[in-house]
């Protein structure tokens, strides 16, 4: 039997996998066949859309609407009033339930608040996505992007600090003390 906490105000349909050690806070919602892994945090007023799924330690802030189509993977960050996407032209008046477009938010990667998310444009590992930003193409892993529509600037650690690579192409997290190697535009981690 799991074990997970909800408060009194929580909505929680039936069909629903919650994992150990979850927190499903004020007025939230989780509908029909989402999955939650183990430790995740569930912040207030955050709907939680059916067949979603998050995996093990994520971390969703208040007023975030995960939308189906959406998959969060371990250690993900959604922060306060961030937005997915999951149609590409809605209409009201235009049922389009059968073109939701997948996105996939890879391990360790954190989306800033008030961000929006495009959705079919999947958030490569460890990815940071800063606050408020537009994404309207896929982010490579360890990439910081900013802005309307986003760009990335830089890389950044599994720490969430910034590297500065030298001319040799590799740069230390100053905090985990890791060193990373960027060659082609692809970094990863020695």
């Amino acid at each position: 039997m799991n074990s997970f906490f909800a408060h009194e105000t929580a909505v929680i349909d039936e069909g629903c996998e919650i994992g150990n050690g979850t927190k499903i806070w004020h007025f939230s919602h989780v509908m029909p066949n989402s999955k939650m892994g183990e430790k995740c945090n569930v912040g207030q007023n955050v709907v939680i859309s059916p067949d979603v799924i998050l995996g093990n330690n994520v971390k969703v802030q208040n007023n975030v609407s995960i939308y189906t189509g959406v998959i969060c993977e371990d250690d993900v960050f959604l922060g306060p009033s961030m937005v997915f996407t999951n149609v590409i032209n809605p209409r009201s008046a235009v049922q389009r339930k059968d073109e939701y477009k997948r996105t996939i938010v890879k391990k360790g990667a954190s989306i800033g608040a008030n961000a929006t998310i495009v959705c079919g444009n999947d958030i490569g590992e460890y990815a940071f996505i800063g606050a408020g930003a537009v994404v309207v193409k896929e982010v490579l892993p360890y990439a910081l992007v900013v802005g309307n529509p986003s760009k990335q600037i830089g890389w950044i650690s599994e720490y969430g600090h910034r590297l500065h690579f030298d001319d040799e192409g590799k740069a230390i997290c100053p905090e985990s003390k890791v060193t990373y190697k960027l060659d082609n535009n692809k970094v990863t981690k020695l």
